[in-house]
């Protein structure tokens, strides 16, 4: 019976712990492991990415495994073959798949036709392997993240969401600061606050207040450019700037999934300054992708 990774609660909280020990290992370079040798990968990628791509593709291959780029005009999918049949199909030739794409309903249905563990790279909805990488980040710098408080600035998209879920899973303080009709998933928000502290303010003051560690995103996602000009309106005073990181814990980290865009959601003194740690970040999609990849296709135990 196979695992999928198609969000952080899929794991249990000692699931989400041995994959963050095992990716430790992996960027201190301790681990020599190849789980993947003779396993292939095919990643299918309906939304472009830098990220993702380079981290899975090159993670697979460390591993000493093979990954298969696999955009709309290469597969059967951008010309309407059901996505149950590709499922069934890729079962036949692949040990895994990830999968960036826009409804999350395209995932979980890959997921569920798919005889091989699919890993979900990205949705509107997610972003779950990336908060999987800030939360390394966060262990790395901050030594983990039971008992710290962290902020969310900005749009109530796929990253926020899977903060939530983090939350939910992981049981931190999460206080996420959204202007009004921007807010995140309610199903997912009601369900992280039973089990955590997780706000949602419209003051981004107040929500970076004391944080441990501070967050943001681009203010118009992917797909979402002809909205710029409406959502700067409505995003006027969510830029993380120094004046709010201040207000912060002196000893705060700040996280951008990325791209990054200086001037609107983050201020060039922030993302550039002392207290960024996106480039660990960045670098840490690669690690905590591997795990995830050893721990779904390889077998592999944490070290």
């Amino acid at each position: 019976m196979h695992r999928d990774f198609l969000a952080i609660p899929d794991f249990s909280a000692a699931e989400l712990e041995s994959v963050f020990r095992l990716a430790g290992s992996m960027r201190r370079g301790e681990y020599a492991g190849k789980p993947l040798a003779g396993k292939s990968l095919a990643m299918i990628f309906m939304k472009a990415s830098t990220r993702t791509r380079v981290s899975f593709e090159v993670g697979a291959w460390q591993l000493g495994g093979h990954a298969l780029f696999l955009s709309p005009r290469d597969i059967q999918l951008g010309r309407g073959e059901p996505i149950a049949d590709t499922a069934r199909v890729l079962s036949r030739y692949v040990d895994g798949i990830m999968i960036r794409t826009f409804a999350h309903a395209d995932v979980e249905e890959l997921a569920r036709y798919a005889d091989v563990p699919v890993i979900n790279g990205l949705t509107d909805l997610l972003h779950p392997c990336q908060v999987m990488a800030d939360l390394l980040t966060v262990r790395q710098h901050l030594g983990g993240i039971q008992g710290k408080q962290v902020a969310w600035v900005g749009d109530g998209n796929n990253m926020a969401n899977s903060w939530i879920n983090a939350s939910y899973r992981l049981g931190f303080a999460l206080t996420l600061a959204c202007p009004e009709g921007y807010d995140p998933d309610p199903v997912l928000l009601a369900r992280a606050q039973s089990a955590a502290s997780v706000r949602v303010v419209r003051s981004p003051a107040e929500a970076v207040s004391g944080a441990d560690v501070v967050n943001t995103d681009v203010w118009a996602s992917m797909g979402q450019e002809e909205e710029q000009e409406r959502r700067a309106r409505a995003f006027a005073g969510y830029t993380v700037d120094a004046a709010l990181m201040s207000r912060a814990k002196p000893s705060a980290i700040f996280l951008h999934c990325l791209p990054a865009h200086r001037g609107e959601e983050v201020a060039a003194e922030v993302i550039d300054g002392p207290q960024s740690r996106v480039w660990d970040e960045a670098e840490n999609r690669l690690h905590v992708q591997k795990a995830i990849m050893a721990t779904l296709m390889g077998g592999a135990e944490a070290a």
